[in-house]
């Protein structure tokens, strides 16, 4: 859409995003509670599972609305709704700091859009405690109206800007179907890598004495070149981090360590034949 198009491109919207970007990457220091907030442990990013409590709750106290007899169960469930969110925030916006700006500006607006439909819910429980029934259906519809323009601007930042998906995933499609020769294993360093291409696919080569392993080369998070970060540890459980953004995968199984990559780096099957080392799609 025309309008999606020019909010993407819209920088007047960089001066509070750049600003707010700084204020929340100060805020959410501790590298625990970035991965936390991520989803690294859960391997998926977590934003997405916390909003569909609050969701939930504000989709069903709409319907309630509509029946007779279900005022406090209405109530109860919009009073869930609104105390869910706080997460899901926390989680959003430490997302959203790692995004490009052309991202971020469409997540400020989609973040704005939440917050007003937020106040808007607040102040619906706020009317429903005080007896003012009507009042608090009325504004649990507009806060749900305007969540709604929030949802489809969360869903444009994930589909068609690609937001917190697995950037590397597509990579794996084009790669050899069959065993492919790459490189000898002698030209790979023992204990460091290197880039190979596997068709027109880079790829990350691990080397310790006769093993390798092999991972995509750009980075699951913004296809950051894996190739030019820094190894560290040692043996299997050494990992590499992604020089752009810090995310770290260990080089054995591509396992993502740290953030803000929340999906494993895609692992590429190898083997060495004749001191030659030789990859396929999985």
């Amino acid at each position: 859409m025309p309008i999606l198009n020019r909010l993407e491109e819209a920088r007047q919207l960089d001066k509070v995003s750049d600003r707010l970007q700084s204020a929340v990457t100060t805020t959410v220091r501790p590298q625990r509670l970035r991965d936390l907030l991520h989803g690294t442990w859960l391997g998926h990013p977590l934003h997405p599972v916390l909003v569909q409590m609050p969701v939930g709750a504000f989709v069903s106290t709409a319907i309630l609305d509509l029946l007779p007899g279900r005022r406090r169960a209405a109530t109860t469930l919009l009073s869930v709704g609104i105390a869910s969110t706080l997460p899901a925030v926390a989680a959003g916006w430490t997302d959203w700091s790692q995004l490009t700006r052309d991202r971020r500006r469409v997540g400020l607006v989609h973040a704005g859009a939440n917050v007003v439909a937020l106040g808007l819910y607040t102040a619906s429980l706020v009317a429903r405690l005080r007896g003012r029934s009507a009042r608090g259906k009325a504004l649990g519809y507009a806060g749900l109206s305007v969540a709604g323009m929030g949802a489809y601007l969360g869903g444009h930042l994930a589909y068609a800007q690609g937001a917190a998906t697995n950037h590397a995933a597509s990579a794996v499609d084009r790669l050899p179907e069959q065993w492919t020769e790459v490189c000898s294993l002698a030209s790979v360093p023992e204990g460091r890598t290197v880039v190979r291409l596997a068709g027109d696919v880079p790829v990350l080569l691990y080397r310790i004495a006769d093993r390798v392993s092999a991972l995509v080369e750009r980075c699951a998070h913004e296809t950051g070149p894996l190739g030019e970060g820094e190894v560290t540890g040692e043996g299997w459980d050494a990992c590499v981090v992604c020089p752009w953004h810090g995310s770290t995968f260990r080089l054995s199984d591509g396992a993502v360590v740290h953030g803000p990559a929340a999906n494993n780096q895609p692992v590429i099957p190898v083997r060495v034949r004749d001191g030659r080392i030789e990859l396929r799609r999985p």
